[in-house]
């Protein structure tokens, strides 16, 4: 097949006008400006008047939490909000994660996204629903244990145990993710650092993401402080940044995924700006717990790879936003915040920088030679230099979307 578009964006290249993609089983075979290489075809799909970009990679997802859209109110504090979510949890069967997971792939696909990093809270779903998605799914399996009892290793092992039992397309995907410093031990992390190193795992966790946390570890205070030093032991916090006591117990010598970051010391970006770390920034639940302001330009300068994701439903605000999983919404979420960054940049951290920090940036994230063709448009007739702006700002669904050469939105009526 051959897709003839307006315009091409490759992110890894130049844009390109009058632009063509030449796919084979799945993968891209050529890509470039149309000419006699592409008219001699008879397998030509003119997609039009549209920008066509790779799929969006979203770095951090919560796709079980998609139907809590606007059932919890702006929280007093950090706390407050997890003993919000916790206690509408106790009210979900099975069946409403199953559906809620469902229809956040449903919303994902129809806003561009093609590859989403997914921590799963139910990991029993996971053998039903990752058939039913053409979407590429990489599963974070969470891990807690605070109040369990249990040791890290334990833990540790019936979460690699549920990886084996999956199918091996989706135990590939399949990573592990202690859900933050506050809700896990530093046995389970050390335990986790060394599975990861000997096994190659990618690790995704929330990191420093409240004020309560930072005044949890640095200075043994605060709501978060308060309500958990009866719950866990507290040897772990004082004098520390969540972000050193993570590196402390080993997380960052292998593919590290530190999801927030909103609180951070000059040191802690240093290390969040490592070769094997990627900071992924989720704009509309920022904003939803009105942190002080990201830090991305002490992380940018630095070099580190930041990504955006669209964290969980659970932590959009209600009538302000379209309630959905949409990485065109974070974009725009963050050019409000962040006006300096060219539309460009922001997409990149929407695509390229999210398949890097999967270890897939030869697979996915651009349209080059070799890479899946994971694809979307969108409808425009401007200019080409305009063509990211476009994309940047467009608020509704995608006219087009391809995952591994096959079209996966509109779905076909047969």
């Amino acid at each position: 097949m051959i897709l003839r578009a307006r315009i091409v964006l490759p992110i890894s290249n130049p844009p390109i006008e009058n632009g063509a993609v030449d796919i084979q089983e799945g993968k891209i075979r050529a890509v470039g400006q149309w000419d006699r290489r592409f008219a001699g075809s008879d397998s030509v799909t003119d997609l039009g008047e549209v920008v066509l970009f790779p799929g969006f990679v979203n770095a951090h997802c919560h796709l079980d939490y998609t139907s809590m859209a606007g059932k919890l109110p702006s929280p007093r504090s950090f706390p407050d909000w997890i003993k919000s979510i916790l206690s509408l949890k106790a009210h979900y069967s099975y069946t409403d994660y199953a559906a809620s997971w469902m229809l956040g792939t449903r919303q994902l696909l129809q806003s561009g996204t093609t590859t989403v990093a997914d921590v799963e809270a139910v990991p029993e779903l996971l053998a039903e629903v990752l058939s039913a998605t053409p979407l590429k799914v990489y599963s974070f399996l969470e891990m807690t244990g605070v109040k369990s009892g249990r040791s890290g290793a334990e833990i540790l092992r019936e979460t690699v145990k549920v990886i084996d039992s999956l199918p091996p397309k989706f135990a590939a995907r399949a990573g592990l993710s202690p859900h933050a410093p506050y809700s896990t031990n530093p046995d389970l992390l050390k335990a986790t650092a060394e599975f990861a190193r000997s096994h190659g795992a990618i690790v995704s966790t929330h990191v420093a993401e409240s004020k309560a946390e930072w005044d949890m570890f640095t200075e043994r205070r605060g709501p978060l402080f308060d309500w958990l030093k009866n719950q866990r032991d507290m040897e772990d916090c004082g004098g520390i940044s969540p972000v050193a006591h993570l590196e402390r117990q080993g997380l960052f010598k292998n593919r590290f995924l530190a999801v927030h970051a909103n609180y951070l010391d000059p040191r802690d970006c240093d290390s969040l700006s490592g070769q094997s770390v990627s900071v992924i920034h989720c704009p509309r639940s920022h904003a939803y717990f009105n942190h002080a302001p990201f830090p991305y330009k002490e992380l940018r300068a630095l070099g580190a790879n930041i990504c955006l994701g669209t964290d969980s439903l659970a932590s959009v605000l209600p009538g302000t936003q379209t309630i959905e999983l949409s990485i065109f919404e974070e974009m725009r979420a963050f050019a409000k915040d962040h006006p300096e960054v060219e539309p460009a940049e922001i997409i990149s951290m929407a695509t390229a920088h999210g398949a890097k920090a999967l270890g897939q940036e030869a697979d996915c994230g651009k349209i080059a030679e070799g890479a899946s063709a994971d694809m979307a448009a969108i409808p425009f007739n401007g200019g080409i230099e305009v063509a990211y702006s476009a994309v940047l700002n467009h608020a509704a669904a995608v006219s087009f979307s391809m995952i591994d050469g096959l079209c996966v939105y509109p779905q076909s009526s047969d």
